[in-house]
């Protein structure tokens, strides 16, 4: 994913945090107001997989909030390695159908996993 793309997105990453008798690195990543924190020595990601996957979830949650069909509010982004996974729920099967679109359309993304659950009718 071209990084020059990530608006706003800071990393902080911290050695030897002070109060922890271990030591590892802690990513930390904050972009349009959404924010997320791996413990990198837990996570076989690099940095850069981390920021890329951090810069696809508040990209495909920016084009939800500007999208009249789906809520952002109730659904949820993880993305690993390009993988995005949403939960959530829904009122229509159709509306869960195009926030898997959307998701798609996201550059970095290889896949989309819905875990949606659709509480209304089926169309």
């Amino acid at each position: 994913m071209n990084r020059n793309r990530v608006l706003s997105l800071v990393v902080f990453i911290a050695f030897g945090l002070s109060g922890c008798g271990t030591t590892g690195v802690i990513a930390v990543g904050a972009l349009g107001g959404i924010a997320a924190g791996y413990y990198v020595g837990k996570d076989d990601r690099t940095i850069g997989q981390i920021a890329d996957d951090i810069s696809v979830t508040a990209s495909i949650k920016t084009k939800f909030v500007g999208d009249k069909q789906v809520s952002a509010l109730n659904i949820n982004v993880d993305t690993y390695k390009g993988v995005v996974t949403l939960y959530g729920s829904m009122n229509k099967k159709t509306t869960e159908g195009h926030a898997m679109r959307l998701a798609s359309e996201v550059g970095g993304v290889t896949k989309v996993i819905s875990k949606i659950t659709v509480v209304g009718p089926a169309n």
